[in-house]
């Protein structure tokens, strides 16, 4: 896929989401990114065989997911069970490094929503530092996806969130998000107005 033009919004069980551990194919979805971010990302993986197994350190790749309605008017946030925070879904990606095939699951599992849809190019990088129970403290390199949820989406969540809810995308911030997931939004609301209004 060499450009906008080329890319399509996929399913589950779509070929471009198959399981791999392949370290290219991660590295290959970064390429949009060619600023110092992006390098740090590429300079993980070509110097850590593991950088998708949560055992890697000083981290590790993970995926993430901005759920958004099928209006793309608003955003499903998730209390998060242990942190208390309102965050997106998202999690390792435990040796899969297909980003956008864990992005959608986990998308899938945390907000218990059936048919969502990936938009296959990263939308945002954040790497920052967790500090998990009964774990060292480490980096998250997450790799951050749009998805969009089916019309009439009832999400359910799992254990892993107290409590869900859509909120429109210019009042992210009005949930205590931190900066990178109040960028997050913006950017998924950008994104959504070019594919409704696509340059000529």
């Amino acid at each position: 896929m060499s450009g906008a033009e080329d890319l399509v919004w996929l399913s589950e069980g779509h070929a471009l989401l198959a399981p791999t551990d392949d370290l290219a194919v991660a590295r290959a979805v970064l390429a949009p990114f060619d600023d110092d971010r992006g390098h740090r990302y590429r300079a993980l993986i070509d110097s850590h065989a593991d950088a998708a197994l949560r055992t890697c350190r000083p981290g590790h790749l993970t995926g993430s997911a901005l759920v958004v309605d099928r209006a793309g008017v608003n955003t499903l946030l998730l209390l998060h069970a242990k942190l208390g925070r309102w965050l997106q879904p998202g999690g390792h990606a435990d040796g899969d490094a297909n980003l956008a095939a864990v992005a959608l699951r986990e998308a899938t599992e945390e907000t218990g929503i059936d048919g969502l849809r990936i938009w296959p190019r990263p939308l945002h990088l954040d790497i920052h530092e967790v500090d998990p129970p009964h774990e060292d403290r480490h980096l998250h390199y997450d790799v951050r996806f749009l998805v969009q949820a089916p019309a009439g989406a009832a999400p359910r969540g799992n254990h892993e969130s107290r409590g869900l809810r859509w909120v429109p995308l210019g009042g992210v911030a009005d949930f205590g998000c931190d900066p990178g997931l109040i960028h997050l939004a913006e950017l998924g609301a950008e994104t959504l107005d070019t594919m409704s209004h696509p340059s000529p």
